[in-house]
């Protein structure tokens, strides 16, 4: 028994000598890198359609993130990340060719899109990743950085560097890796398909799922519908106010889900003008979406009519996190 027991405890001594090891390691290393990747050689052509197109989506996924106070995509504190993960700021992204992108070739943008990997081989954990956008539309984003546009245009101005806590660079050994880069073309989804064009707009342009999710970390960039809670919300974040804020649970759960609380003419005019059938507003860090067709954000409302019911009782969470601060 003693042997069995000193033995025991030699194998935990080395577990925890393992680990102590491996933490040490994070914490000195910091963010991974990776080897510098193949590029693809992709010029895009700046098209009135391209840059059209990339601006919706650069409303709805660059200025969230990117836009200072003039509007101009320098960078800026991401103030609704919790503070867990340390002070996260974004990165210069005009065309400046020192503290932005102008030295960045169209295929070196188009592959960091898609894996969050610079052609040095640094990885960008902070930036979302767009595994599911179709080929033309990041082409469309490229070009809209490409343009005219005042939010794109050079200067030298960025936000501090981001001072990462240890468990966001645990994270990136263990459950944050970049994409890997597509091996096929990818198209848009079936024009004729309400459902299929509500999934693609939800998941591939808004990144919804990101956040109306049960685990930050627990989600599948590639195969959405995998992540964990797909749609049950629940993730906490920082409000405008610097308060908690729980994200909403967007299935068809008739108690706790949408199913009773919108119509799909209230649901379209919750997401563009940001406004509840209640006559409330919806609080940051969900912005209205004005720039998406009302065509677009009713096939939204049929996709997660599909999405499997969560039970998730989002106002009773809130509730429980409002009397556990004070």
């Amino acid at each position: 028994m003693k042997k069995v027991m000193k033995i025991t405890g030699l194998v935990l001594s080395g577990v925890v000598l393992l680990l102590v090891g491996f933490c040490a390691y994070v914490a000195a290393v910091g963010v991974p890198t990776y080897d510098p990747p193949v590029v693809p050689r992709i010029t895009v052509e700046r098209t009135p359609a391209r840059i059209t197109r990339g601006e919706v989506i650069a409303q709805i996924q660059c200025m969230e993130c990117h836009a200072n106070n003039d509007n101009r995509l320098t960078g800026k504190y991401l103030a609704e990340v919790p503070p867990l993960f340390g002070k996260l700021y974004s990165k210069n992204i005009t065309q400046d060719v020192e503290k932005g992108i102008g030295k960045w070739t169209d295929g070196e943008l188009i592959y960091f899109l898609r894996t969050g990997v610079r052609k040095d081989g640094t990885y960008a954990p902070v930036m979302p990743q767009y595994p599911n956008m179709a080929d033309e539309d990041l082409k469309s984003v490229v070009a809209w950085l490409r343009s005219d546009r005042f939010p794109v245009q050079a200067t030298n101005q960025e936000a501090p560097p981001s001072e990462l806590s240890f468990v966001s660079k645990l994270l990136t050994h263990t459950l944050m890796k970049p994409i890997a880069y597509p091996e096929q073309a990818i198209r848009f989804p079936d024009s004729t398909s309400q459902i299929a064009l509500g999934k693609y707009t939800a998941d591939a342009i808004g990144d919804c799922f990101a956040c109306h999710s049960g685990d930050m970390l627990d989600q599948d960039k590639s195969h959405t519908e995998r992540t964990k809670g797909y749609y049950g919300g629940g993730i906490e974040m920082v409000g405008e106010d610097g308060k908690p804020i729980v994200t909403a649970n967007l299935t068809f759960d008739e108690e706790t889900g949408i199913a009773r609380k919108y119509t799909k003419e209230q649901f379209i005019r919750a997401v563009k003008g940001g406004v509840r059938p209640d006559g409330s507003i919806l609080r940051s860090p969900m912005a209205p979406k004005p720039m998406l067709s009302d065509r677009e954000v009713g096939a939204i409302f049929e996709y997660l009519k599909t999405v499997p019911k969560i039970r998730n009782d989002i106002a009773k969470k809130s509730a429980e996190i409002q009397l556990a601060r004070k």
